[in-house]
Parts: structure tokens; sequence; C-alpha cells
């Protein structure tokens, strides 16, 4: 899509309902649509969603090794109970053989920024490209909110993503965490907070899937 055809799907999109959004993007797709998920809190919302407009949707999980088993659990939940065609990718590295060979996750601190962008490129964006690369969606379907972090806010509904090159349609960008807790409620879907992303640190900053130095990362070859 164009920049001015992006800009005008924007404007359509704002006032329809996230799975009206669903059934553009996944339209638009022409059969080469996925949904990316973490399993973190509320991603039961976007996993229902997609899956009511095409069942069998891929759903790309890098399960980087370093999650709570709480959010196995989660994710075995939802798997069976939205009958998620799961595509799972890992890293090239175990958890352990990172945690032995290079100290493991870094402390979430200014000085470790390095570190922990390295680690993010080892163990998340590497095997995620990978996914991509092999699944190569026309449309990549997200749970971005823009009241997760500044730079989500800075997005919107439908964007071109130039770190794998796809479009990134993001249909519950606009909801607030009551909204996203009304639509659990109302189709009885689990939610889970036992959650942590060692390749975030925290909930402010980007791991880089969604963020410019997370493409020359992976290109570059940073990491290990």
């Amino acid at each position: 899509m164009t920049a001015e055809q992006i800009k005008n799907a924007n404007a359509e999109l704002r006032s329809q309902p996230p799975l009206e959004i669903i059934r553009w993007a996944i339209a638009q797709a022409k059969g080469r649509a996925i949904v990316s998920t973490n399993f973190r809190p509320y991603e039961a919302v976007i996993l229902h969603l997609a899956t009511q407009v095409q069942p069998d949707i891929p759903v790309l999980w890098v399960d980087h090794g370093y999650n709570r088993p709480a959010t196995y659990r989660h994710a075995e939940e939802l798997k069976k109970l939205l009958k998620l065609n799961i595509k799972a990718f890992i890293p090239k590295l175990t958890a352990a053989h990172y945690d032995a060979a290079f100290g493991g996750m870094p402390e979430p601190t200014p000085e470790n920024e390095d570190r922990i962008k390295a680690f993010s490129t080892t163990m998340k964006l590497e095997p995620f490209q990978r996914g991509m690369k092999e699944l190569a969606p026309v449309v990549w379907i997200t749970a971005l909110r823009k009241v997760q972090n500044p730079n989500r806010a800075g997005l919107d509904i439908v964007v071109e993503d130039a770190n794998f090159h796809s479009l990134k349609v993001s249909p519950v960008f606009n909801w607030s965490d009551a909204e996203m807790e009304d639509y659990l409620t109302q189709h009885h879907l689990p939610n889970e907070w036992d959650y942590f992303d060692p390749a975030k640190a925290d909930d402010k900053r980007e791991c880089g899937l969604h963020a410019s130095w997370g493409g020359k990362a992976v290109e570059g070859g940073a990491g290990i």
C-alpha cells in the first residue's frame, strides 16, 4: 500500500470496531495474514478476534525460553480453547546455553543498554525474523496499543513495517485496559499476569520488534 492509501485506511478504520478491522486486514492479505503473540496479559483478545475471522490463521510465537511457568500454562490453555495454529520459533541458543556463555539476562539499567539489545537480538529478534521469512505474511496482525508506551503512541492502526517488510495492523490500537478487560469478560476468555519479557526489561521500552533499531540489529548481525 502507498503512504496515501495507508493514511486513508487509518482514517476509515478509526471508527470501526476491532473485529471489522481484522476483517479488513485479512481481506488485504489474500491468504497471507498472520497474527503474532507472546502470551502476555490480554493476548487472548487479539487471538480470539483473529480466529473469529480466520480460524486457521498462523500464530507466530517466539519462545525465547525465559517464560515463566504461568505463561507456558496460559499458552497451552489458549491453544486448546481457540484451536490455535501455533507456529513456534526458538532461538539458536537455549536459555541455559545463553546463561552459561553470556551471563544470562542483563539487568535493566541504562549502562546495560547494549547488553539488553544484544540479548534481544539473539533470543527474540533473530527467531522472529526467521519466522517472518518462513511465513512471508503480507499482513501482520498485532496486539499493539497506544497506551502501552510512548513509542507505540506514535504509531497507528495500519503502518508499513520497515523491520519485517509487511503491512502491520493493530486492531485494538485505540483500546484501553478497561475495554480489553470487558472483552475478556464478555467472551469468557482467560488472562494471566505472571508474565515477564526479558528482551524488554520493563514495559516502557521496546524489545526491537516495533522499533527501528530492531531491524538494523538483525540485519547487522548484532547479538552473538
